[in-house]
């Protein structure tokens, strides 16, 4: 199992899989695969369902931005994030077809923010090999999650807390997604181990 906190000395998944996409032209390499990236955040975030105990809703945008970053590494991953969110301003790739517009997204606004740094520490948990074990992908989707909701929980007991306790915060706000993001979590296991063993045949 390699999990290590050096230098970087591992090749992302898109590396792997794509070695010779405009392998002359590193510039475009790198924004199509932010782009790509950013288009698949916004793709998962229509899969979605709200809970009655929550005005946030679930959604497979997590997960999604957690296997973006370890595909793609730490700079492109944040990178494709933040291209997610500023794509919010125009376009509605929110969650329930939404923009930076919808009231509703000032809820969540803090999640969102959370991207970026979830998509850079499961990036630079994998570029340091943790996402060729299942063991390894499961803490570094575990850390991303984490990082994503530190900010999402601050900014939501920020937005709520003259209404609710923060004790009723932090169920709507983390404990309605943990058995989601559990399945997430396994699922990520079984598939970044997978496709690494199918490369490396």
């Amino acid at each position: 199992m390699n999990m290590n906190t050096s230098p970087a000395t591992y090749p992302t998944l898109s590396q792997q899989v794509f070695p010779n996409l405009f392998a002359n032209n590193l510039l475009l390499r790198q924004a199509l695969m932010v782009l790509a990236g950013s288009l698949f955040i916004a793709l998962m975030a229509q899969c979605a369902f709200r809970l009655p105990s929550s005005p946030v809703p679930v959604t497979g945008q997590t997960f999604a931005v957690l296997i973006v970053g370890m595909a793609l590494g730490s700079r492109l991953g944040a990178l494709a994030a933040i291209a997610y969110c500023l794509e919010g301003l125009y376009f509605p790739v929110f969650a329930e077809m939404r923009t930076w517009w919808d009231p509703r997204t000032i809820l969540t606004a803090g999640y969102l923010i959370g991207f970026v740094g979830a998509a850079y520490v499961t990036g630079w948990l994998a570029e340091r090999g943790w996402d060729r074990s299942d063991v390894g992908t499961g803490l570094a989707m575990l850390a991303g999650n984490l990082v994503l909701y530190v900010p999402g929980l601050i900014w939501l007991n920020i937005m709520l807390r003259e209404k609710y306790s923060f004790d009723v915060i932090l169920a709507f706000g983390f404990g309605n997604f943990i058995i989601g993001d559990l399945i997430k979590l396994a699922l990520a296991m079984i598939l970044f181990p997978m496709v690494w063993r199918l490369i490396k045949r």
